[in-house]
């Protein structure tokens, strides 16, 4: 899966337009970010506050991540950029293809994850992408704060006399991931879970719920492939015989299976969930989003 004060101020500031849609520029005074979604973006923002800019190539919430293609504009900011940071994992594998220069600071979000959550088990397919861990680091509350930690020193390194800032910044977003962890932490225990993909997986496992969703389903809707009959049959039997307490919903990789799925556990009473894999529009930063779907997921637990 560094913050109150400082923080606060940080965050008040971040935007779609603060982390997706303005265009760097060399000559502003700002240290030039470039991440590979808005979420990541966000993240170095909150640390980072008025001393940095930030590019995302990805933060419309209406698109799907994984059918992302890069464009030779995003090469030459990839270039010009003092900083980069994706997310690794074979999550976004366009990105890591931009970086040409060794000399680049990056930082790359997967390799810092907390191992204290169960992966997921499986095979690389034949794209190579590995199913025997989830990508997703996101919703892993130990890993975004590894990679705040990390934008400091990178931030420190290129601007020293900011030094006490970013550290102040990210000592601010910590705490308040720290109390995000003590609200989810525990409250699922004896509780059942499905997810149209496994998207929230760090944060599920977190709140000790157990995620019952029949592998073969998750694998093929991940993969965008035909989900096998008996899978389907066996998702709709937990979610319309009630056996599970919440379904958690992708809503950035919708499908007619998907979309059925959820119109069955609406109708049987199961409460859904849903969950982004970018910023939704308006929200001001990955505090002020993550804290919305920790609500929201702990209230269906509680239901």
């Amino acid at each position: 899966m560094t913050l109150r004060n400082a923080l606060v101020g940080a965050l008040a500031v971040v935007s779609l337009a603060a982390c997706g849609t303005t265009t760097p520029s060399a000559d502003n005074g700002k240290i030039q970010v470039v991440a590979s979604t808005n979420v990541w973006g966000s993240v170095i923002k909150a640390v980072g506050g008025d001393a940095v800019e930030v590019k995302a190539l990805l933060d419309d919430p209406s698109a799907d991540p994984h059918s992302y293609e890069s464009k030779p504009a995003d090469a030459a900011l990839v270039k010009d950029a003092k900083l980069v940071v994706f997310n690794g994992g074979g999550y976004d594998d366009f990105f890591a293809k931009l970086i040409t220069s060794d000399a680049t600071k990056k930082i790359e979000a997967f390799p810092l994850r907390d191992n204290h959550a169960e992966p997921q088990t499986g095979a690389p397919d034949a794209d190579g992408h590995d199913h025997s861990v989830n990508e997703h680091v996101w919703y892993d509350l130990h890993t975004v704060q590894a990679v705040a930690e990390a934008a400091a020193n990178e931030l420190a390194a290129i601007a020293p006399d900011k030094k006490q800032t970013f550290e102040s910044n990210t000592a601010g977003f910590t705490a308040k991931l720290e109390e995000l962890e003590k609200k989810v932490a525990g409250i699922g225990k004896d509780r059942k879970v499905v997810s149209t993909e496994p998207i929230a997986h760090y944060l599920i496992d977190e709140t000790g719920a157990a995620d019952v969703t029949p592998e073969a389903f998750s694998k093929a809707i991940e993969e965008e492939a035909d989900v096998p009959a008996a899978a389907l049959a066996e998702m709709n039997q937990l979610v319309e015989g009630k056996q599970v307490n919440v379904l958690v919903e992708n809503t950035q990789t919708e499908n007619q299976v998907t979309k059925g799925v959820v119109e069955k556990a609406r109708a049987a009473g199961v409460p859904v969930v849903a969950v982004t894999e970018t910023l939704p529009e308006g929200v001001t930063g990955y505090l002020d989003w993550m804290s919305k779907q920790v609500d929201a997921l702990t209230q269906a637990l509680k239901a």
